[in-house]
């Protein structure tokens, strides 16, 4: 739990006693999150935060389709999924970093913030999460496939895969820029990524539901056994993805070992040569 700040009165020690223990302690959550003895730690983490998000994110077309949850809008479903990955954000980014997101994840890891060796496991419990959501939401209502994400009539599936890229270049983008190292953590980072995909997803919606996520779209389509659309929602955020490193690259030049961390002055040289 965060401490509180001191009161503007407060006296000059101790706010200076309040920073110093601040920065201990966020110095170690960044020690923290490469420390391979707490995986199974950011593993939950990211299978719970998933989990969340697809509840939210296919709950709202499931729930919309039953005669009392006809009042939900595109809108209220299309800004909900934003809403909850700033929540998530919030409660759990210092842990796993909040990747919750295949492309995020390979994103870091191309980028150089992420060490390959933790994608697999990463992927897995993002996989857990969503399928898990997927069935509680097939359990609890039925009609799961009103969840899901499909290219709208007359969409071609080139549009679709572009448009999916599109979408996912700049949640990268977003993503990448207010990253702390590669993990969404703080208050820029949450209102940022949140309010990206909630506005983005009032266009892209209707167009191909918005998923930017492979997971997100698998997971129904799995367990409603329809998966003849599903690699739209792989290959456009993948795509999508790999677009938004070049350009982080070309905007901000070759990562450092603490990332965006170290750029923001959060980390000390002795700390960055911890991680």
């Amino acid at each position: 739990m965060r401490e509180p700040a001191p009161r503007r009165d407060a006296d000059p020690g101790d706010v200076s006693a309040w920073v110093e223990r601040s920065t201990r302690a966020r110095r170690q959550s960044d020690l923290d999150f490469w420390d391979e003895h707490l995986e199974y730690r950011r593993l939950f983490s990211e299978v719970w935060g998933t989990f969340l998000l697809v509840l939210v994110a296919a709950g709202g077309g499931v729930v919309g389709a039953l005669p009392f949850g006809s009042s939900l809008t595109l809108a209220t479903k299309a800004l909900a999924p934003g809403i909850m990955v700033m929540c998530v954000i919030f409660f759990m980014g210092t842990i796993s970093g909040a990747h919750l997101n295949p492309a995020v994840t390979l994103a870091f890891a191309v980028r150089g913030n992420f060490p390959w060796k933790r994608v697999p496991g990463y992927i897995v419990a993002q996989f857990v999460g969503a399928v898990l959501a997927a069935l509680v939401l097939q359990w609890l209502f039925g009609g799961i496939m009103n969840g899901a994400t499909l290219p709208a009539e007359g969409v071609s599936s080139t549009v679709a895969v572009l448009t999916e890229a599109l979408l996912t270049l700049g949640l990268v983008s977003v993503i990448l820029g207010t990253a702390t190292g590669a993990r969404n953590i703080g208050v820029a980072g949450a209102v940022a990524v949140g309010f990206y995909i909630g506005l983005v997803s009032l266009w892209g919606a209707p167009v191909t539901g918005a998923s930017m996520n492979p997971m997100r779209s698998f997971a129904p389509d799995l367990v409603g056994g329809e998966l003849s659309t599903w690699w739209i929602y792989l290959v456009g955020p993948l795509v999508g993805a790999m677009v938004a490193v070049v350009f982080e690259y070309v905007l901000r030049g070759k990562a450092t070992k603490a990332g965006a961390a170290a750029a923001q002055g959060i980390l000390s040289e002795e700390d960055q040569a911890g991680l």
